[in-house]
């Protein structure tokens, strides 16, 4: 499994237990989304970078620092609840083409 494809699975996996409310061994942490977007903005530098939908209209966002290449991943809830659900170094932005779709000779 190629790199892509192994966070998009990840990512897959995280909003749907944290859309389904499922029990961890460590609670998120999770605040008003506005609150959250401020500290990863005033503390961090980061800045929305990407954003998708998910299960339960949860919104899965990527914030990110272009100058500290620090990055967050939060899940928000259809109520507004934002829980930060990774976060790491080293991001960078990539523009990958598509594989050649394969024929079926």
């Amino acid at each position: 499994m190629n790199a892509t494809k192994a966070v998009t699975t990840v990512v897959a996996a995280v909003i749907a237990a944290v859309s389904a409310g499922t029990a961890h061994a460590q609670t998120p942490a999770c605040a008003p989304r506005d609150q959250v977007v401020e500290k990863l903005a005033t503390k961090y530098g980061e800045t929305r970078r990407s954003i998708g939908l998910g299960s339960n209209n949860a919104m899965m966002e990527v914030f990110a620092s272009g100058e500290t290449g620090t990055w967050t991943i939060t899940v928000t809830s259809a109520a507004g609840v934002t829980c930060l659900v990774a976060s790491g170094q080293a991001f960078e932005t990539l523009a990958e083409a598509l594989p050649k779709a394969e024929s079926d000779a």
